[in-house]
């Protein structure tokens, strides 16, 4: 008795049958449907019908945190820039000092429009930075009101308002480096969702839930 059998290589090889692969993302019994979609939303991605917020931006501390922050930044940035200036000429290791002093003040003024924009990352490098600038402050500012003598070159402003714009640098650094760490302690960085348009009943400016309960 003959039974029939294929020849091997003979005959080409059957193609499987193409699964749909989507499949996988459609919620069955056993997968609750919140979770399914959760798995296939792309990190990052807001829930549909939703908004990004930062709570902690609306707080009034730390508004006033920030505003304090960039306002000492731009005035560092002036006063490195205003004693870079009146003082050039005078300077110790002459004009390549000088340019040092003027990228130094740039970046001041480039913090303090970061910060004013809410950028928390540049907090930790402008406190280092103004450690480093509060050292040169204290151990230059002698050196301006020793100037103030009779044969010494003169500066575009009295030399001793110089010698007090450093010590008042000094301070500024000495104040930026506390409200810097102080900022970046604020996490202005965290965000959260929010239904859309109920901006109203999020932050320091929303009205008292009626329905909460009271302090006894």
């Amino acid at each position: 008795m003959l039974i029939p059998m294929r020849a091997e290589g003979l005959e080409p090889p059957r193609a499987e049958a193409h699964q749909d692969l989507n499949l996988a993302r459609i919620p069955n019994s056993a997968t609750p449907a919140g979770q399914s979609m959760i798995a296939v939303m792309a990190v990052g991605e807001v829930t549909p019908g939703y908004e990004l917020w930062h709570p902690n931006r609306e707080k009034a501390d730390v508004i006033t945190t920030k505003f304090v922050i960039a306002l000492l930044m731009f005035a560092t940035a002036a006063i490195a820039a205003l004693v870079t200036i009146t003082g050039f000429s005078l300077l110790s290791g002459g004009g390549g000092m000088g340019v040092v002093c003027l990228i130094y003040a740039g970046i001041y003024a480039l913090f303090g429009f970061l910060v004013a924009r809410w950028s928390r990352g540049v907090l930790p490098v402008a406190a280092s930075l103004s450690m480093i600038l509060a050292i040169f402050c204290a151990v230059g500012a002698d050196s301006w009101f020793a100037r103030d003598k009779a044969g010494f070159e003169e500066a575009l402003i009295p030399v001793p308002l110089i010698g007090l714009l450093v010590i008042i640098l000094a301070l500024l650094q000495l104040i930026l480096i506390v409200a810097a760490f102080y900022g970046f302690s604020q996490e202005w960085h965290v965000e959260e969702e929010r239904p859309i348009g109920s901006g109203e009943d999020y932050g320091a400016g929303a009205p008292p839930d009626p329905d909460a309960p009271q302090p006894a």
